[in-house]
């Protein structure tokens, strides 16, 4: 049933994959099960929706200048354009709206571009989906939630993807996911005290390259490699799984030091399941922050450019800083975020 709003709004945050990375795509997660260690972060994906009373129907994306605005219909037809917006109107009028069109305007941005590897589209889709449950009073709990959301985007939309962004974006915090087949998913939230937190906090420093990627081919090589039975790429995505497990002892224990040293580790691994992970340019930046002290890092999401994470010393935090943004990309320091997707009320 339709709620008497007029005007709200949603947001849902963006994520670091720490360990696990790759292995919760089919088919690896369905036949070994796959495990990943992530953390949401103080940047979001933001969702504004305001009712119409013309009939008509706006969506707009103002981080990338696309619009689209026609007759409400209870179908819109998926031309390349807008396809997370339509994707999630088109699912939430049929379940939850009895197939009745909405006369709204959907405004959608984002803190980072699509293809950064911080599971940006994948949390424009938690938004968009919290904000229809919000609108339409839809019986949606967290899991229920990120699995629509990953059905619309991998099922709907047909984007190739792994599982822990939407689920990462809906919970919010640090988490231990855990991945079966049949869309079994255990989310594991990590109790990690706040003084360990907050000396991830000083050790963490992401570096965006500038370059934004399509994940989707690297993760189709990845399944490619999988399905093959490629042992190479098979026994790499093994040890990401077990370095997730080691990350996550690490973590909770305090010492981040190890952490690192097991997240380069982990980048050397998972340059092992596609070909096209590691560039000539992040090799060189990687090179440049480890020769500045840092002692582990990696590329978050599928790899290939987006963005870069290292953990060094905090009293080496500035310097390293300083060399990254001398290789022509943006160096800052980054927090983690303890709330998942929320929405609220305007009028």
């Amino acid at each position: 049933m339709t709620m008497t709003y007029s005007l709200i709004r949603a947001r849902a945050p963006l994520r670091l994959g720490f360990g696990g990375g790759g292995t919760d795509v089919s088919p690896y997660c369905d036949e070994y099960g796959g495990v990943i260690l992530n953390a949401a972060i103080a940047k979001f994906a933001h969702v504004t929706m305001a009712r119409r009373d013309d009939g008509r129907l706006r969506l707009e994306a103002t981080d990338i200048g696309q619009s689209w605005e026609g007759e409400a219909t209870p179908q819109l037809e998926i031309d390349g354009k807008l396809s997370l917006l339509k994707g999630v109107y088109n699912r939430m009028v049929r379940d939850f709206n009895g197939g009745e069109p909405l006369s709204l305007t959907i405004t959608t941005h984002a803190d980072a571009p699509a293809g950064s590897g911080l599971g940006t589209s994948s949390s424009v889709v938690v938004a968009l989906t919290e904000a229809f449950r919000f609108w339409l009073n839809a019986p949606l709990g967290s899991y229920e939630l990120a699995h629509l959301a990953y059905e619309i985007e991998r099922v709907d939309l047909g984007l190739a993807g792994g599982r822990q962004d939407q689920y990462s974006a809906a919970f919010g915090g640090i988490n231990f996911m855990e991945f079966y087949e049949n869309d079994r998913v255990l989310i594991n939230p990590l109790r990690v005290p706040e003084k360990i937190v907050q000396e991830l906090e000083a050790c963490l420093v992401t570096y965006f390259t500038g370059a934004s990627r399509e994940s989707a081919n690297i993760i189709m090589e990845q399944s490619s490699r999988m399905t093959t039975k490629d042992s190479k790429s098979l026994d790499a995505l093994h040890q990401l799984k077990q370095d997730a497990y080691e990350m996550k002892g690490a973590l909770l224990r305090g010492e981040i030091e190890e952490m690192a040293v097991i997240l380069g580790h982990s980048w050397e691994q998972k340059k092992r399941t596609a070909a096209s992970v590691a560039t000539a340019d992040i090799n060189r930046i990687y090179e440049a922050a480890v020769n500045a002290g840092a002692i582990g890092g990696k590329v978050s999401g599928a790899g290939g450019g987006g963005f870069m994470m290292f953990l060094i010393d905090p009293t080496r935090r500035e310097h390293l800083m300083s060399v990254l943004r001398a290789q022509g990309g943006h160096a800052s320091t980054c927090s983690i975020c303890h709330h998942g997707v929320s929405s609220w009320r305007i009028r």
